[in-house]
């Protein structure tokens, strides 16, 4: 006799359920999206747009204790196939955009290759593993700029050790085709452009704009520490986005854009003692 557990949801029983899931919240996606009639930004140029509102460089491969290599290089190869999608996109007023409306669904067949990914609060390998770093860097783009986020999800933010000190929302945004998706929309009366593009190891992003913006954009983190909840360890903090006025450096606006409670996901001898919290 088969008795049913009725805390368990129909996901978690097997791994064909769990597709069954997935599908159906494809599915309900394009559903959504045929419904609410979003003007998705689709348009693109070679020629960069005047202003560099902003930008940044990161090195694609984590090298760090108890960090696989292979899975690193292949994520890399990951980002290099989507930015091939994203790069010279032009959002203009009222465009919204849409990570996977662009770079489409990942397989083999297109040469993504097998590099982490998180399945059910797990580390695993799967196909496009770490194409979460891309939108990530997009996402820290779009919080340095007026463009509005409008969907937003994050997995564990403590997914690997700090290679180099803490950066606030270094890997923090997550998406699974479909209906996990990053995007923001153009809310603004000029057009911005997204520029991705990777040389070497290294993964560049810029975002550019028609006109100069009065106002610069930060991140601002505060309480941030690791404390032990029952078995598992966490990393704590409040992450904010600050808005400043470009001619007296004041801050006008500070905004909470995420309470921080990530599982850490690496070797808890790793984690720096000073900057565990015991309560």
């Amino acid at each position: 006799m088969v008795f049913w557990n009725k805390e368990l949801l129909f996901c978690d029983i097997n791994p064909m359920c769990y597709a069954i899931s997935v599908k159906k919240e494809n599915l309900k996606r394009h559903l959504q999206d045929l419904k609410r009639k979003e003007n998705f930004a689709t348009d693109f140029q070679k020629e960069k747009l005047t202003y560099v509102v902003s930008e940044r460089s990161s090195n694609m491969i984590k090298r760090a204790e108890g960090v696989d290599l292979a899975s690193q290089f292949n994520k890399a190869k990951n980002i290099e196939l989507a930015c091939q999608k994203l790069n010279g996109l032009v959002i203009k007023p009222g465009e919204v955009f849409s990570f996977w409306k662009l770079v489409g669904k990942i397989s083999e067949k297109k040469g993504y290759k097998a590099g982490r990914v998180i399945e059910r609060n797990k580390l695993i390998l799967g196909i496009g593993g770490g194409i979460c770093n891309l939108a990530n860097t997009i996402n820290l783009l779009v919080i340095h700029s007026p463009l509005l986020i409008t969907e937003f999800h994050t997995h564990s933010d403590a997914l690997a050790p700090d290679e180099t000190g803490r950066i606030p929302l270094n890997a923090g945004t997550s998406v699974s085709y479909n209906h996990i998706d990053y995007r923001f929309k153009n809310t603004t009366n000029q057009s911005f452009q997204l520029m991705l593009w990777c040389e070497g190891e290294v993964l560049h992003a810029a975002l550019r704009s028609e006109r100069e913006l009065p106002y610069t954009y930060d991140i601002l983190e505060e309480n941030h520490h690791f404390t032990k909840e029952k078995e598992k360890f966490y990393r704590i903090s409040k992450i904010y986005k600050a808005t400043l006025s470009k001619t007296s450096g004041d801050m006008v606006e500070k905004t909470l854009i995420w309470d921080n409670h990530s599982e850490v996901m690496f070797d808890y001898g790793l984690i720096p003692k000073d900057q565990i919290r015991f309560s």
